[in-house]
């Protein structure tokens, strides 16, 4: 048990990644806090999971319900020992046709909400005095531009960047902080991806979805099971001298 008598809170965890990582959490002893915008589901989600979970309803992109969300988890677990920021949103259109709304949409989530989300885990970890993890979701997107994913690709370039300067602020303090970066990941949310691409790029439903798979080195998609390994490694003492990398976990997509 690895993680035994630590605290997590897992930031977009009512389903896909973060719930995954919250199941692997509580496997290796943690209490872990499922933190989502949807709070039903996140209540759904952490009764799944039995008595190591708790549910909290948050927008990242709304300070007052960060630092609500924080101090509930406080409250109930008296202390904060990993963040993970995983929640994010997903975007693709032209350059032509990029929106301001969906530009400001996935900065507020992808990035502020990344920032504030660390600043509130870093103030209390600071005052504790005891140190931290905290872990960045970031992707292989951040790596590189992509044609039909330039607001995505530059948010989650933003997170890697991010990781690395509160990295280097933060040890000080004895808080790790550092990233993951996914590559091409199942999921239902990957429905939602295939349209984009089958809207501008003219495939078929499912298509794109094949050609991605099919392109990654390991010779398929990755799961969610697959960031498990890592996310654990990283909240662990064993990650203690890791300060500001982005570890790609892509099934061999994108060699840093």
């Amino acid at each position: 048990m690895r993680l035994a008598g630590k605290t997590a809170l897992i930031t977009g965890a009512a389903r896909g990644i973060g719930l995954e990582l919250a199941r692997a959490y509580i496997a290796e002893g943690a209490k872990v806090a499922l933190a989502d915008i949807n709070g039903a589901a996140a209540e759904a989600a952490a009764a799944s999971l039995g008595p190591q979970a708790i549910a909290v309803q948050m927008d990242i992109t709304r300070q007052d319900s960060i630092d609500a969300g924080f101090a509930g988890v406080l409250d109930r677990f008296g202390h904060l020992d990993i963040l993970v920021n995983n929640a994010a949103l997903f975007t693709a259109a032209p350059i032509a046709e990029i929106t301001r709304t969906d530009y400001e949409r996935l900065f507020a989530v992808n990035v502020a909400g990344t920032l504030f989300c660390m600043q509130a885990a870093a103030r209390h970890m600071i005052a504790r005095g005891k140190g931290g993890k905290i872990i960045n979701m970031a992707s292989q997107a951040g790596r590189r531009g992509e044609a039909l994913v330039a607001v995505y690709c530059a948010t989650k370039a933003a997170v890697i960047s991010l990781t690395q300067s509160a990295g280097l602020n933060l040890i000080a303090h004895g808080i790790n902080v550092n990233a993951i970066g996914p590559g091409v990941v199942d999921g239902e949310h990957w429905d939602g991806v295939d349209a984009f691409f089958a809207k501008y790029e003219g495939k078929e439903p499912g298509q794109k979805k094949r050609e991605v798979g099919a392109a990654v080195p390991f010779g398929r998609m990755g799961t969610a099971a697959d960031l498990t390994g890592m996310a654990i490694f990283l909240a662990t003492p064993e990650a203690d001298y890791i300060v500001a990398q982005c570890f790609g976990v892509d099934g061999g997509n994108w060699m840093a």
